[in-house]
């Protein structure tokens, strides 16, 4: 029987699935240190992963493994010329979060907005004695211009949200998106730079790269209104992190959400001396149904990947699809 490492602890019935085909080698606890990861991908055919790093080292000591199965939509966490070199299938887990994303992404920037967490603290800390016309003055979501960078089917959901805000929506992208989905979106076409100077609200939802690396550092929040907000659904280094919190602190920009950090699960100490930062812990997928869709998509993948269930050899979402060729 085929064996395969689930680096994280998973629903339970999705473990059942996969022991109908495998022999699994569960992490029921924390996640694991990188070198025991190592030691025990070493045996396996497959792996069902959400965030764990995959390299050449890893690869190298793995002789057997044919598929590592992410439950994410990013895999900036798989060396990916190392895959292809080693003949490795790498997965990841698509479209079924982009609603359940889209969603938690405007909460976010709603609630960087209009200050929700600031006024929160302020009441949980009994500091509330009076109704005043200037408290927590925040800024409007409704008519206002929200700003996506990276309009995939993230953005797009994000940007479909607008209309009933009655937002005027720009994005800037690696390339234009087709003309249709521009009009069904009422979306314009912007450089980053003019995205930036425009926007009222500011949304980032483009993919990790060496490329998207700090997308965002000190010379643009240096381009955006002092009114507006900036909220990350995207991944930690698109951000500088450190640039953020001194444009923050120093009121160059108004606010920020900011679900995905730097080195996560550490974040730079600077954030919690904020007050104008609403953050969360990488939780913008986290609804059970959601979970569950990118489990069991995730195991789907692993699967056939291997050879088993109804799909077999021909699994729904690889990334390097040259390997199935080999």
């Amino acid at each position: 029987m085929k064996k395969v490492l689930v680096a994280r602890p998973t629903f339970p019935d999705v473990i059942e699935r996969l022991k109908q085909y495998f022999e699994v080698d569960l992490n029921p606890g924390d996640v694991l240190a990188q070198d025991e990861f190592a030691r025990r991908l070493a045996d396996k055919d497959g792996a069902f992963t959400a965030g764990e790093m995959v390299g050449a080292k890893e690869l190298a000591g793995a002789p057997k493994l044919k598929v590592v199965a992410n439950m994410a939509v990013g895999y900036n966490n798989f060396d990916m010329q190392a895959f292809d070199a080693h003949k490795v299938l790498g997965t990841n887990t698509p479209n079924v979060l982009n609603e359940t994303t889209a969603d938690f992404g405007w909460a976010l920037m709603m609630a960087a907005a209009r200050r929700i967490t600031e006024s929160e603290h302020f009441l949980r800390a009994g500091k509330w004695q009076k109704w005043s016309f200037d408290s927590f003055l925040g800024a409007d979501v409704y008519g206002s211009t929200l700003g996506v960078i990276g309009m995939g089917r993230i953005g797009q959901a994000l940007a479909r949200r607008a209309s009933g805000f009655n937002m005027r929506v720009i994005y800037h992208n690696r390339s234009r998106v087709a003309p249709e989905i521009e009009a069904e979106l009422n979306a314009e076409y912007a450089s980053k730079e003019d995205l930036l100077k425009r926007a009222d609200h500011v949304v980032l939802v483009v993919p990790y790269s060496k490329e998207s690396h700090h997308t965002i550092g000190a010379a643009e929040l240096a381009l955006m209104k002092p009114s507006a907000t900036l909220t990350n659904i995207a991944r930690g280094g698109i951000v500088d992190d450190a640039a953020l919190i001194e444009a923050l602190g120093e009121k160059r920009i108004a606010a920020a959400g900011i679900d995905v950090f730097e080195g996560e699960p550490n974040l730079h100490p600077g954030f919690l001396a904020l007050e104008n930062v609403v953050l969360t812990p990488h939780i913008a997928s986290a609804t059970e149904s959601t979970r569950r869709a990118m489990a069991n998509l995730a195991a789907d993948n692993l699967i056939a990947a291997l050879g088993e269930g109804p799909r077999a050899g021909n699994p729904p979402n690889p990334i390097n699809p040259g390997v199935l060729a080999k």
